[in-house]
């Protein structure tokens, strides 16, 4: 079952928000990190780097947990459940750009390693919770 993405939560990860993504390592214990993240047609993106802990945890067992909290209102959160559904390095180079201009305000990546290899990992959320002060 796919988690449906509210206008309420996409707005949470299409702002400028770190989101935290949780991956299992190799004796099930978990492992997380910050990362930057976007939404293109409902699925989850999360550029990563090719041998990174949390792109080999994922290539072993794609079930991921992310956590966003809204920068300007910490009771404004939501935590989803999905699976990595793909691995691909086609545009993965362009998007790492476009997450530097959302993030950082440049429009070259800033922090890129000779010889790495940029990687988008492709999120389906299954389940969506998500908490905000009512108005």
């Amino acid at each position: 079952m796919t988690g449906t993405i509210s206008p309420e939560v996409a707005k949470l990860i299409e702002d400028k928000n770190l989101a935290f993504v949780a991956t299992l390592m190799k004796n099930d214990s978990p492992q997380i990190t910050p990362v930057w993240i976007d939404l293109v047609d409902g699925i989850i993106l999360v550029n990563t780097a090719e041998g990174r802990v949390k792109q080999k945890n994922v290539s072993r067992d794609p079930r991921v947990a992310i956590s966003i909290v809204d920068r300007n209102n910490p009771y404004n959160m939501v935590t989803i459940r999905g699976s990595v559904i793909e691995q691909t390095t086609d545009g993965a180079d362009k998007h790492i750009d476009k997450m530097a201009k959302k993030y950082l305000g440049v429009d070259k990546y800033p922090f890129a390693m000779p010889g790495e290899k940029r990687i988008l990992l492709k999120i389906e959320p299954q389940k969506i919770f998500h908490m905000a002060p009512r108005s």
